[in-house]
């Protein structure tokens, strides 16, 4: 199962799943969690119109409610042999799993290998630029406790050709050095910043020295297919 980072509609797809699952008649499924999580049924019928999502311990109590996987109902990509995952669209491609980005700190950066060097080629649905390349998380600067968190491990597919807006997954690239790193990054008052998803590490400044490469456009774990 996969997490596709740039659809907002796929919480609300797997929240009328989970529903579905539990047995919840869909003209009353709203105010059956509404009384379950002490929320109005207006903040719950836009989390199901995907209008909004449910934050921090809310989110932890609608999947408790629910009985599914926090991290599936949430992010999309744990696996539960109960829950079914959502449609796919037909037709897989495949793109090369080229090197290993740090995303705890400034750390060796990848250099795209020749395809005939490249022996992972992990699939996706996702419709992207022929350059596209998957990397490996490493560290922790991009976990984080509530919303949205990638942690080492996971697999993160970069699509060079996507404008890199302020608010986007990317990777960066210091132009004097061979060296990445994992961020979202940021535009505010007229400054650029590379913000971890982790509030335990800083935000960092970025000025001419530093380029993006590439925007994310899904995570998943590989052993998820």
């Amino acid at each position: 199962m996969t997490y596709d980072l740039a659809s907002p509609d796929a919480f609300a797809q797997r929240l009328q799943q989970a529903c579905d699952k539990k047995g919840l008649e869909s003209h009353g499924r709203g105010v059956a969690i509404a009384r379950a999580l002490s929320v109005t049924p207006r903040a719950v019928g836009k989390w199901l119109n995907a209008e909004s999502v449910p934050r921090g311990a809310k989110m932890e109590q609608l999947a408790q409610f629910l009985d599914v996987p926090r991290e599936w109902l949430q992010l999309g990509y744990v696996w539960d042999n109960n829950v079914q995952p959502t449609s796919q669209p037909q037709g897989y491609n495949s793109y090369p799993l080229i090197s290993w980005v740090s995303a705890g700190l400034w750390s060796e950066a990848f250099e795209p290998w020749p395809h005939t060097e490249v022996d992972r080629w992990p699939s996706t649905t996702r419709h992207v630029s022929e350059n596209s390349f998957w990397l490996e998380v490493k560290g922790d600067s991009m976990t984080a406790q509530v919303g949205l968190s990638i942690p080492e491990g996971m697999m993160i597919l970069v699509d060079p050709e996507v404008a890199a807006t302020s608010g986007k997954l990317v990777i960066a690239k210091l132009t004097d050095a061979n060296e990445a790193t994992f961020k979202r990054y940021v535009e505010d008052g007229g400054h650029k910043y590379l913000k971890p998803l982790n509030p335990d590490y800083k935000m960092q400044e970025i000025h001419d020295d530093c380029r993006i490469i590439g925007v994310v456009v899904e995570a998943k774990w590989e052993n998820l297919g």
